[in-house]
């Protein structure tokens, strides 16, 4: 792909947001259930064909799917753990073969493996940084791959390609029990902003989005009793847990012509969580 001297002007949509998206591919790893989940539906509610990527649970990504074509859009499942290079690869090679093309890549797929740092396996320091960052890197590459080979289809959308890493608050916020996980987004957030400094040219866009606490299975601990949602809203100015349809639609703006121009930003959808609320009465 050459790098256009003086690209057109972009034409920005003209469209209601359920086809914000239309004509477009996606591949949406970690999207079994969770955040991953809400964003394949978001996509797909906004017109994109989504590829489900999950590691286990057949069953919960084919229900994803099946909800994803109920919005008229195409959908299929697509099992690979994104920590291992050639099935990443083989993923991607497939998703194409399915699609034509992937225009827009969303790296949600993560995990926790706590524990006091002391107490914390090597075992667990990789497979947390395997999958939250190894994971993002492979999968970066593949897409990036490809919309370098395709380049930009003025009929689909402005840019090339777009690129959203999912990554967390825990970017910057450090979290005691929780280094590899910490150590990982810190990673990512690096990661993302320093391959959207060396893609940009090629008109490919990269972000990411930094959830804050969202009612999700992966800290059910931190909302599912009146006692522990008390003492979480300690953590967030705005006084409610996230949702994770809320987390959808961030993802399915960064992701669309109207976002065209913004680029190598952490959006942080938290509720005020990165504003240090024990501040909030003055130190």
């Amino acid at each position: 792909m050459q790098v256009p001297s003086h690209p057109p002007r972009p034409v920005m949509p003209q469209c209601p947001p359920q086809h914000m998206l239309k004509g477009q591919k996606a591949l949406v790893t970690g999207a079994g259930s969770g955040i991953g989940r809400a964003i394949a539906l978001a996509l797909g509610q906004a017109g994109a064909d989504v590829i489900v990527n999950y590691v286990s649970g057949a069953e919960t990504a084919e229900q994803v799917a099946t909800e994803i074509r109920a919005y008229g859009a195409q959908a299929m499942p697509i099992r690979a753990d994104v920590s291992d290079e050639d099935q990443v690869r083989t993923m991607f090679g497939n998703a194409i073969e399915a699609f034509g093309t992937i225009d827009i890549l969303v790296n949600n797929a993560g995990l926790q493996q706590d524990a006091a740092f002391e107490d914390m396996s090597l075992a667990q320091w990789n497979k947390v940084i395997g999958v939250n960052l190894t994971g993002q890197f492979l999968c970066a590459r593949e897409a990036v791959r490809e919309f370098k080979r395709r380049g930009v289809k003025p009929d689909v959308s402005c840019a090339a390609g777009k690129i959203l890493c999912i990554s967390s608050v825990h970017e910057v916020i450090p979290w005691a029990g929780h280094v590899n996980y910490a150590a990982s987004k810190g990673g990512v957030m690096l990661m993302m902003k320093s391959l959207a400094q060396e893609v940009a040219p090629y008109r490919i866009r990269v972000n990411s989005i930094c959830p804050g606490a969202i009612r999700t299975p992966i800290n059910m601990e931190a909302w599912d009793t009146p006692e522990a949602y008390q003492e979480l809203l300690k953590l967030i100015p705005y006084k409610r847990i996230g949702e994770p349809d809320e987390i959808g639609r961030a993802a399915v703006w960064l992701a669309s012509d109207y976002a065209d121009y913004v680029h190598g930003i952490s959006l942080f959808v938290d509720g005020g969580m990165t504003l240090y609320p024990g501040f909030e009465t003055g130190g």
